[in-house]
């Protein structure tokens, strides 16, 4: 079945009750076990039609990993835990179920670069022993690889093979040391420049990109007062608040396909998620090596997932957020109560009713709605909106959707609410780094798609919405002119050194 655009009535609605200004969100430090192991906690996962000049026929992926990266985090910096699987999760038949799969394997080399100290010769204490620039790379202690297999149909089945650099055949790719300092590295963004690869994938006709490497971190959030029982003013200025961690860095796995390596069918939807799983058995060395601290075997075990944004921070109880890391999509009927019988707003109602009604003149009982169970939260979090990115034939399950079909609205022209602003290009058709997810799912909870008058799909009527139509924020800003124009979209990190 072919997905119908979205109808320029809903767009209408869409675009009258919310004004376009807002914030992002993102899954740092989400849940108890993976707190203990920041390499594999995935922040970030976007998902969207590639808006850079000449790119319109293919799709970006981005999934962001360590969290909350001080830029002058050394000796040791950030890199990835090469005992660790990460993968992007592709369905692209509505069945909850990976269709394609990209596992990232990563490798740390040690050169063990040494100096003559009164005739010896003695290994330097650092990842770096001189300037490295685009051109010259021998000053670099700890050289950091990794490998790209694609997988069909499913995660952990036979047919796997390599992804190769579209000009050397390699399948071993380069990735950039962190940004150490403008000493150490005096032009980074060009040495970075270097490490984007042209690809060839397997089963796929037409080549594509990659890029793995630390990113200026795009998420944007007063975070010490948002989990201070929100101890913001939800009525209050879209940028009114301060952005945190404005000073941190994340690691971003980035991948640009063309459409058709990822659509089946006639069916343009897409859905998308990415994992990190690590080995059940961990035993740690008497007497560690550089790269082999520890034994470890077993089958896999899936320690973080992400797809939509925000979904285990305060949609899932904290009982289940481990459970929910470890879960797939497929099997996400477990956690239903979580999104139809949701706690957030009636958390948001008991911390801010009094707030809202002082502001607003109003004597509200309740400020989020109160008719259960919440469909439009089933239609929001896990089955797409119909006539925008739900596939032909869904299974209810939570992930990122894309409606490949729709074009790509270009940097300058978007639109940071996405769809509630009358910009389908955006999320939730997709997320783009742009898109202040923050305020359109606070929106969302509140009931805004109730004021959209359309209960055969939503379930709900304005009455239901109480106020859904108002301009709730976070206070922090973000849009898409925080952004690159083109790949891999994400900023050039934060430096570790200014000076």
């Amino acid at each position: 079945m072919k997905i119908r655009t979205l109808s320029a009535a809903l767009l209408a609605a869409a675009v009258v009750a919310i004004p376009g200004i807002s914030a992002q969100a993102s899954s740092h430090r989400e849940a108890p076990f993976i707190t203990e192991t920041p390499k594999v906690d995935g922040t970030d996962f976007y998902m969207f039609t590639s808006y850079e000049s000449g790119r319109q026929d293919y799709v970006t992926i981005v999934a962001n990993y360590v969290p909350l990266q001080d830029a002058y985090g050394g000796p040791n910096y950030f890199s990835m835990d090469p005992d660790a699987l990460y993968e992007i999760h592709i369905d692209n038949n509505g069945d909850a179920v990976e269709d394609l799969t990209f596992q990232f394997r990563f490798n740390n080399a040690l050169k063990d670069i040494q100096l003559s100290v009164g005739g010896k010769q003695v290994s330097i204490p650092l990842i770096q022993a001189g300037q490295i620039t685009a051109g010259n790379t021998a000053a670099l202690n700890v050289v950091e690889s990794y490998t790209i297999d694609v997988v069909r149909p499913k995660r952990r089945g036979n047919d796997r093979r390599a992804v190769t650099d579209a000009g050397s055949g390699s399948k071993i790719f380069s990735k950039p040391v962190d940004n150490i300092g403008n000493k150490t590295l005096p032009d980074y963004a060009a040495y970075a420049a270097t490490h984007i690869h042209n690809i060839n994938v397997p089963g796929c006709a037409v080549p594509g990109k990659v890029f793995v490497g630390q990113r200026k971190e795009g998420f944007v959030v007063n975070l010490g007062e948002t989990f201070d029982l929100i101890n913001f003013n939800p009525i209050g200025p879209v940028d009114g608040e301060a952005n945190t961690i404005a000073d941190k860095n994340i690691t971003s796995l980035v991948l640009e396909l063309h459409k058709s390596c990822l659509t089946a069918g006639s069916d343009p939807v897409i859905g998308g998620w990415t994992t990190a799983s690590m080995r059940q058995a961990r035993v740690l060395r008497a007497h560690p090596t550089f790269d082999r601290p520890a034994h470890e075997g077993g089958p896999w075990a899936q320690v973080s997932r992400l797809g939509m944004p925000l979904v285990n921070e305060v949609v899932i109880g904290l009982k289940d957020k481990d459970r929910f890391n470890a879960s797939e999509p497929k099997d996400d009927g477990q956690f239903l109560t979580y999104v139809t019988n949701p706690t957030l707003p009636a958390l948001v109602n008991i911390l801010f009713k009094d707030t809202v009604n002082s502001v607003l003149g109003t004597s509200f009982t309740d400020i989020a709605p109160t008719k259960f169970p919440r469909k439009d939260l089933v239609v929001a979090f896990l089955t797409g909106v119909p006539g925008l990115n739900q596939p032909a034939n869904v299974t209810p399950s939570e992930m990122l959707r894309l409606n490949t079909s729709i074009a790509a609205k270009a940097k300058g022209a978007q639109s940071n609410l996405g769809v509630l602003g009358g910009d389908a290009a955006g999320f939730p058709n997709g997320r783009r780094p742009g898109d202040d997810v923050v305020d359109i799912e606070l929106r969302v909870a509140l009931g805004f798609l109730c004021t959209l008058n359309n209960p055969a799909v939503f379930g709900c009527v304005p009455a239901d919405a109480v106020i859904g139509g108002a301009p709730i924020t976070d206070g922090a800003f973000v849009s898409d002119a925080d952004f690159d124009a083109a790949f891999p979209y994400l900023k050039t990190p934060v430096p570790g050194s200014p000076n």
